[in-house]
């Protein structure tokens, strides 16, 4: 078994007995990033915040540093960003912004470890330059992988960099291995609450406006995940992680639907046994569990009770009602640049919905039509990434004129 950066290659990470470690926390007014600013304010011993960097949200990118004292902002928009200079400048905390202030921040020296958790494309670059500057990383940006893992990947393990999965599924599976470095995989399962419309059809999902889909039954999260979890796009994304970040072959991958979101996945080895992790639905635990990686701190987190009658359910997917699940499957088994073709037009597709200028069946039709048009590249650079993504999201966006 070969899980890339596995326990063994992140042993150097503790946070017992050193310095609060410093975070730099890449979409910091995000919901990963909000969550994990609370485990920070939580720790203050073993946990600062040293960078914190935002897309538009000025107002609370201020509050944020002003709590926090980071030595570092960035704000990608330039909007916003005289306030953000006349709020933070006279406390010595330096501010950045443009399209490469990312990158650079990035490449900073005063930071130990990088939650990487902007959504979508935007986290590749800044991500790829933590792991050239080798520093450890703290994933919530699935988007990585699925666009290009295999490069993605294969530059951390030849850096020696540390890559902690903070998505709740990969988390679960990350501490299933631990422990687990010389024994086989057989397969990775992993668990979908089903989201909001399990068990509906297309004639229910037809109908189906951004209000409804942005109701999550379990988890609470940003608006671009929960709607792909509502169409299963996320599960699909969180395979194709998962096929980078534990190095397993595409057919050992299992979606499995269980709406209670107690189990969070689970590791099958070839002698048949199954290792799962559970708890309740709080991301602030796996979070916490990546931040202060090799070691389990305490918490208040409210805890699972097993002796209060309850049931887990499982079952199959519904790939088709929710094809997206389909799709993604599909784009993993081929390789090459579906993924990141399939991930630039489902970006374009939640960017629709979520601005009611198409409905949720449309998604999938968007996303199957660009797989359809953007030429298949077999072994792609990263040049060739990053082209795949241009074109898809141009032809994406021409479909519903934007």
């Amino acid at each position: 078994m070969n899980t890339g950066t596995s326990a063994s290659t992140a042993t150097d990470t503790s946070t017992r007995g050193r310095k609060p470690r410093r975070i730099a926390i890449f979409g910091s007014t995000g919901s990963i990033g909000t969550q994990a600013l609370d485990v920070i304010r939580e720790n203050p011993d073993l946990f600062e915040a040293s960078i914190l960097t935002a897309h538009s949200n000025a107002a609370l990118l201020i509050e944020q540093a002003i709590r926090h004292r980071p030595h570092t902002v960035v704000l990608v928009e330039e909007r916003g960003l005289a306030e953000v200079r006349e709020a933070l400048l006279p406390r010595g905390i330096e501010v950045m912004s443009g399209p490469d202030a990312l990158e650079e921040a990035a490449a900073h020296p005063d930071y130990d470890m990088m939650l990487a958790s902007i959504v979508g494309f935007a986290g590749l670059k800044p991500t790829l330059k933590a792991v050239e500057t080798r520093r450890p990383i703290a994933l919530a940006n699935k988007e990585t992988l699925v666009v290009a893992g295999d490069i993605v990947m294969r530059r951390a393990v030849e850096g020696r960099v540390p890559i902690i999965p903070v998505d709740s599924e990969h988390s679960a599976i990350f501490q299933c291995l631990v422990g687990e470095t010389h024994n086989r995989i057989e397969k990775l399962i992993l668990t979908a609450s089903g989201g909001p419309f399990l068990g509906r059809k297309p004639n229910f999902l037809v109908n189906v406006r951004k209000e409804h889909a942005l109701q999550h039954p379990n988890w609470s999260m940003g608006a671009k995940i929960t709607i792909d979890s509502a169409t299963l796009m996320n599960k699909g994304l969180e395979m194709i992680e998962a096929r980078w970040l534990f190095n397993v072959d595409p057919s050992r991958i299992q979606v499995v639907v269980h709406p209670q979101s107690i189990i969070h996945s689970m590791v099958q080895f070839e002698d048949g046994s199954i290792k799962a992790q559970m708890g309740l639905p709080d991301m602030k635990l796996p979070i916490q569990y990546a931040l202060a990686y090799p070691e389990r701190i305490p918490n208040a987190f409210p805890r699972y009770d097993f002796t209060r009658s309850a049931t887990l359910n499982f079952e199959p997917p519904d790939v088709r009602t929710f094809r997206n699940l389909a799709l993604a499957t599909d784009a993993m088994f081929k390789g090459g640049n579906a993924p990141a073709v399939l991930n630039a037009a489902n970006e374009i597709a939640v960017y629709g919905f979520l601005r009611n200028r198409i409905g949720f069946l449309d998604m999938t039709d968007m996303i199957e039509r660009t797989l359809a048009h953007v030429p298949f590249v077999e072994r792609p650079t990263l040049d060739d990434y990053f082209e795949s993504d241009g074109e898809a999201r141009n032809f994406a966006a021409s479909l519903i004129n934007l």
